[in-house]
Parts: C-alpha cells; structure tokens; sequence
C-alpha cells in the first residue's frame, strides 16, 4: 500500500488490522461504522490506499473514479441500513477540520444526533469546513468528462 503509514488508524483497518467491523470491503475501499457517531447512521468510506486528505486530489480520471465510488458505497450502506430517512449526507473535512489525515468520506442519515453535531458539518466557504462529495467531484472532474 504506497504512502500507508502503519500509525495512520485508517491504513490499519484498511488492512484488517484492528477489530473493526467492516460493512464493506473491495479492492478500492472500505466502510465502517464513525466510532463518534454525529447521526441516527454514521459511516466512513475509506481508501486502502493512503491519501491524506481532499486536497491531496486532482482533476484526474483515477481520483474522480474513486470518489465517485466512494460516494457509491457509502449511498449503498445507508439505503440499505436506514431506508426510513428522509435525509443523507455525504461529504468530507478539510484540512484543518480533518480529524484523522486519511482521506474519509462521512455517510450520514439524518437526523444529527445530538441536533448540535450538525455545527460540525458546515461548509465554511473558502476557509474550507465540509465539502459535500458531489461538489468535490464537481472540483476534481477531469476535463475530458466535461462537455465542450
């Protein structure tokens, strides 16, 4: 696993190294339950590989794949585990709002948990804060899939 640090708590769980329970797991990611969770479902869609945050992502075809399929995963999981929402987050931390410098989608289903959490899950415009996941992928669409 290039760049994977073996203190980094996501490379470790990426690797089945810890008791984590994963709720997904293929050759590009993998899903689990948010340890603080900020909503009724609270999971994390992580890279195997080690990318330490959004702007470690370029308009690439590879990184837009795989946000795209990060995105995918984590839409699956929360259909599937609470259908009864009316509501879904999808989004990342910036830097310096990242807890952990492991790249790592929040899959949220509504409502937060205490209703306050959701302070935490604002965009802060320029200053960075919460990017919602189809904006990153408007940001890092590589130029040959949008239209001329």
């Amino acid at each position: 696993m290039a760049g994977a640090s073996s203190r980094c708590i996501f490379c470790q769980i990426a690797l089945s190294s810890t008791s984590t329970t994963l709720l997904h797991s293929d050759e590009r990611v993998v899903a689990f339950e948010d340890i603080n969770p900020s909503a009724f479902r609270h999971y994390l869609v992580v890279p195997v590989e080690h990318i330490s945050t959004v702007h470690d992502l370029q308009r690439r075809t590879e990184d837009y794949s795989l946000v795209s399929h990060m995105l995918n995963v984590g839409q699956t999981l929360l259909r599937r585990d609470a259908p009864q929402c009316e509501k879904y987050r999808f989004g990342f931390h910036q830097p310096p709002l990242n807890s952990v410098n492991h790249l790592h989608l929040h899959c949220l289903a509504l409502p937060f948990t205490p209703r306050w959490k959701h302070m935490k899950y604002l965009s802060l415009g320029r200053l960075g804060g919460f990017i919602e996941a189809e904006k990153l992928l408007e940001k890092i669409k590589p130029l040959s899939l949008i239209p001329s």
